[in-house]
């Protein structure tokens, strides 16, 4: 995929205002921020357009990303994103650390975790803990603007209903595993990210802690946090 810096520039953007606002992203909004003409900016968005990395929903002149174009995203963060992240990401890893090594058991613990990526996320969290998977936040998850579509919801749910076996099946191997959108193996059409870290656990070798919530959302604080928990709870289980 043939992508200038200019274009990866605005899709980033894209993505970052959609996040925040929850409403389609319009060529004004962008000329301003980069300097440029709406003109040169439209322009550049129907490039975008072309690859499959935006959309333009029928009732809108803005465009939101889709699926590809998240994934884009995901793949190529970049030491900006991660340097304006850095101080955010400090204090909420602090926070979560101190949530999991004040629990004296090692579930107290998990739960404690996942309860801290509910309150600094806005999303579900879940883990599984034995047999079992532990799911906290189903409220925050349900009040954003998505969810306000029942196909929508019971898409989700689906997703919800099915994870455990699909976990214990099909294991997913590395530290850090992101399926965006109609990557998820479950509710394709739900139009949310699964986010989540693979730990050794007393529990399990295959434990796993993380966050489902919108596409719309910052992958890389989300991203940061699950790999963080993770990463914590194996050092102090």
């Amino acid at each position: 995929m043939e992508i200038t810096s200019r274009q990866e520039k605005i899709l980033a953007q894209i993505i970052e205002e959609y996040a925040e606002t929850a409403a389609p992203v319009g060529s004004m909004t962008m000329a301003k921020l980069f300097g440029v003409s709406p003109a040169t900016i439209r322009a550049e968005m129907a490039r975008l357009e072309a690859m499959g990395l935006i959309a333009q929903p029928h009732t809108s002149a803005g465009r939101v990303p889709t699926d590809a174009g998240y994934r884009f995203y995901v793949n190529h963060m970049n030491e900006n994103t991660v340097a304006s992240e850095e101080s955010f990401e400090s204090r909420s890893m602090h926070a979560l650390e101190k949530r999991v090594t004040s629990q004296s058991r090692a579930d107290a613990a998990i739960r404690g975790a996942v309860d801290s990526l509910v309150e600094l996320t806005g999303n579900l969290g879940l883990a599984t803990i034995g047999g079992q998977l532990y799911l906290s936040g189903m409220s925050r998850l349900f009040t954003q603007p998505e969810f306000m579509d029942y196909e929508r919801v019971q898409a989700v749910a689906k997703l919800l209903d099915n994870l455990e076996p699909w976990l214990r099946e099909a294991a997913p191997g590395e530290p850090l595993n992101i399926f965006i959108g109609h990557e998820n193996p479950i509710g394709k059409n739900s139009e949310v990210s699964l986010i989540i870290s693979k730990f050794q656990s007393p529990f399990s070798d295959n434990s796993y802690i993380g966050v489902l919530g919108p596409t719309r959302q910052n992958y890389f604080r989300v991203m940061s946090l699950v790999k963080y928990a993770g990463k914590m709870l194996e050092e102090t289980l």
